[in-house]
């Protein structure tokens, strides 16, 4: 693929930093290595020492002296080796890509970590997305996503999408509008980026299918697509097998697909990854080396402690708890919405993700509602509108996270909720 032709100016232009490279290096030389390039400060100068972090099945990551001076001492740009590893075997055990073994020139499979997968959706719209361009997305969407794309003076266009996501007929139709061989005509508006949220969308829980997945991929190879597969609630699938991702259909090195491990090991710890084709993933880190420089060393190796003692099967273990936490929240939020909302308002059941996505009957826009009306029944809900791209537009949606409160709160928020639609309607 022509991977020079997705690139914004910006991204073009940014070019390796002397510094970071001379850092990456050092980190992959002997001991017995004179340094006097880097500007790193001495870690004996540091006030921390030590430290032991318990784990709740009574393990612990232990951060000796030696540790914790490489913890809290600048990083490589990429992530550091031992974590990016794992995940790269983790990313085969799961997706076996079939562009792992490609050539980088081709699209080879590249990881990078990033500080949360927001940061790294952020740099790589960045690196895709020009003022004027048209990027295809399935709204209601994760208002994150919005919000990073709108400043950039892009034309979003909505394709239709249900509770299974996506729908590829509607990707089909609006791609209509042009001529496959648009994609190599200099200037052309064909949509060069497609993004979507895979599982448990954020905020309807929907989830694609996949024969919709090979449906859409197809579309983009048409149209010599890039998608950006943004899979934060991957790990909270409901059902097993877990759905096929792009990333295991991707045959050309046209997937860019962010994971996180906000939803299953930490949210504060900020530690997410973005896998791509190699050309494309090494112009996230020359962001990232501009930027940030490279994730947190600390949470990094505290998480890569933690995932070598534990293995891949003592990590997905550790999942299926997750994963049971969560259904059982989900069945307690449907429960009691059939209790409470049967005839005022309609759902579908989630297959992933924490979110339960409501249309209230009779209301024609949540917006005012929860913002005024619900905080006086001391219940609070998101309005829908906050996650479609244009926010003014009249909404009869809310989310609800069943993530942090009891069956017995979730319960009493929909009793209070149902009493404030009779009142609405």
């Amino acid at each position: 693929m022509n991977y020079s032709r997705f690139l914004t100016a910006v991204s073009a232009a940014r070019k390796p930093s002397p510094i970071r490279i001379l850092t990456e290096l050092q980190q992959r030389s002997p001991p017995s290595l004179i340094s006097l390039a880097g500007g790193a400060p001495n870690p004996n100068t540091f006030p921390f020492q030590s430290a032991t972090i318990q784990v709740k099945n009574g393990e612990a990551v232990v951060f000796d002296e030696t540790t914790m001076k490489r913890a809290l001492q600048y990083s490589g740009s990429y992530g550091i080796p031992e974590l990016v590893s794992w995940m790269k075997e983790l990313q085969r055990s799961l997706h076996n890509p079939p562009t792992a073994n490609y050539s980088a020139e081709t699209g080879q499979m590249e990881m990078c970590v990033t500080t949360g997968s927001q940061e790294g959706l952020c740099k790589v719209f960045e690196m895709l997305v020009n003022p004027g361009d048209n990027v295809l997305l399935d709204a209601p969407t994760y208002s994150g996503t919005l919000a990073a794309l709108q400043p950039l003076g892009c034309n979003i266009i909505n394709v239709p999408s249900d509770q299974y996501g996506m729908i590829p007929e509607g990707l089909r139709d609006i791609l209509s509008r042009w001529d496959p061989s648009d994609a190599r005509k200099p200037g052309s508006n064909l949509p060069r980026v497609l993004y979507t949220i895979p599982n448990g969308g954020n905020p309807t829980g929907a989830s694609m299918t996949t024969e919709r997945k090979q449906q859409v991929y197809e579309l983009a190879r048409k149209y010599d697509l890039l998608i950006i597969e943004d899979d934060p609630y991957y790990f909270l699938q409901f059902q097993k097998p877990w759905a096929p991702t792009f990333l295991s259909m991707d045959v050309d090195g046209r997937i860019i697909r962010t994971d996180s491990f906000s939803k299953i090991l930490s949210s504060g710890l900020r530690i997410g990854f973005v896998t791509g084709p190699k050309p494309l993933v090494d112009r996230v880190v020359l962001h990232i080396q501009a930027s940030t420089m490279h994730t947190s060393t600390f949470t990094q190796l505290m998480v890569s402690q933690l995932l070598h003692a534990w293995g891949q099967k003592g990590f997905l273990n550790h999942i299926d708890g997750v994963v049971e936490f969560y259904r059982a929240q989900r069945n307690a939020m449907l429960s009691s919405a059939n209790k409470w909302l049967t005839g005022l308002a309609e759902w579908h059941a989630p297959a992933a993700g924490m979110f339960l996505w409501i249309r209230l009957k009779g209301v024609a826009d949540t917006q005012q509602l929860i913002m005024e009306k619900a905080l006086e029944k001391e219940v609070l809900l998101v309005p829908g509108g906050v996650f479609t791209i244009n926010s003014s537009d009249p909404c009869p949606y809310v989310r609800a996270a069943f993530s942090l409160s009891s069956p017995e709160q979730i319960d009493e928020a929909f009793k209070r909720l149902s009493a404030l639609i009779k009142e609405a309607q």
